[in-house]
């Protein structure tokens, strides 16, 4: 049998928010096939986060969770705390989408954003930092966005939410660094999600990144696994892109100045 080359996650304990289903049950389902003794899956939809967990087994184990609510994060740290004894990783996924126009967007739709999206996860390093510093160690990683990264337009209170988290996550590593506690955050680009509704054809050719494609939940699993391990032991305060190239410039852009026979003539000597 080929030895496994993936980084293994040791028996970790972890916490998953938003992981009741898309990108957060890929997360924990790939958590538990690399190696954690525990992953609590935190959720507001009840139904799906019970069904997720009894499908995974009793490694697996749910709790219902209103991320922007201290009180419920005071109940998910003292029932991981209570079942497991510790807390190695915590994965602040839970986030909304939500797409207006500046023009048309609203207070009460920039404080829902805020409130899940930013004071989720806020709250959510505040209330695993004690018994993570009290171990000596762990790792945080809080999932913000391609929009964290470049301005959207329509977006404006979900980028603004996805640029703060970025703040928060530097801020953290740096003051939890000196614990042995690792924060980094994940920049996803377009995910195939429930959150983004379906694509159809446009997810197999999509303009927007280098590689042509939507991305799979998958792959955004992939490298909070990786930086959640112990090969990631060096890793801390850093923002990383799972994006398909979309950020490293505008293939549309490109090939619309080709199509109206923009051209850069050669250099003479």
């Amino acid at each position: 049998m080929a030895e496994n080359t993936h980084p293994q996650l040791h028996d970790a304990v972890a916490i998953i928010t938003g992981g009741a289903g898309g990108q957060g049950a890929a997360e924990a389902r790939l958590f538990l096939e690399r190696g954690a003794a525990a992953v609590v899956i935190t959720d507001f939809n009840a139904e799906a986060g019970e069904h997720l967990a009894a499908e995974l087994g009793e490694r697996a184990s749910f709790v219902t969770h209103d991320v922007s609510s201290p009180d419920d994060w005071a109940r998910v740290v003292e029932h991981t705390l209570s079942a497991h004894g510790r807390i190695d990783t915590l994965v602040n996924n839970a986030g909304i989408l939500r797409m207006l126009p500046l023009s048309e967007e609203t207070v009460e739709g920039l404080d829902k954003i805020l409130s899940v999206n930013v004071r989720g996860v806020f709250l959510g390093m505040q209330a695993v930092a004690p018994a993570m510093r009290e171990r000596g160690s762990g790792a945080i990683i809080n999932v913000s966005s391609l929009a964290g990264i470049q301005g959207q337009a329509n977006a404006t209170a979900y980028s603004a939410s996805k640029f703060a988290v970025r703040g928060l996550t530097r801020s953290a590593a740096l003051e939890l660094g000196p614990f042995g506690v690792r924060v980094n955050s994940v920049h996803p680009g377009t995910i195939l999600t429930p959150m983004i509704g379906d694509l159809g054809a446009a997810a197999d050719h999509f303009p927007f990144a280098a590689l042509g494609r939507a991305g799979r939940a998958e792959e955004v699993a992939t490298l909070v696994a990786f930086l959640a391990s112990n090969d990631a032991s060096y890793i801390t305060g850093g923002e990383y892109m799972v994006d398909g190239g979309s950020a490293a410039g505008d293939p549309v852009q490109l090939s619309a100045a080709l199509s109206l026979g923009i051209r850069t003539p050669d250099a003479e000597a």
